[in-house]
């Protein structure tokens, strides 16, 4: 399976910005990761196709993740955003549980289907 971010753009600090990740074919669970320059990729937020949710530390309760099972897709809403939201954001498919999520690092193995990203830039 392959995933598609896109949806990103240049917005103010205190602004919302709303990313889609379609799939090419059902997949179990959709994770969003963001990476910015010189640092590591994070995990933000993942769901699954029964609706079971999983956030990151870079959530925040400030990021919303959802999905349209009929059209294979997951949205991340971002409001509130801040210019160290600044990064590429990216989707995947892999197991939504929370450990994997969070410590991308450990259990980068698990996500595959990566596609290019979608930049995500945030001025002060």
């Amino acid at each position: 399976v392959q995933l598609q971010a896109s949806g990103g753009g240049l917005v103010q600090a205190g602004g919302s910005l709303r990313l889609s990740c379609v799939a090419s074919e059902f997949t179990a669970a959709i994770g969003w990761f963001r990476q910015a320059p010189g640092k590591e990729r994070e995990g933000i937020a993942c769901i699954s196709s029964s609706g079971t949710v999983r956030y990151g530390d870079s959530a925040q309760g400030r990021f919303t993740i959802s999905r349209d099972n009929a059209k294979d897709a997951a949205y991340l809403q971002m409001t509130s955003l801040k210019p160290e939201d600044t990064a590429v954001y990216y989707c995947a498919s892999g197991p939504c549980i929370g450990p994997i999520l969070r410590q991308y690092r450990e259990y980068s193995a698990k996500w595959s289907g990566w596609g290019q990203g979608t930049q995500v830039t945030v001025s002060s």
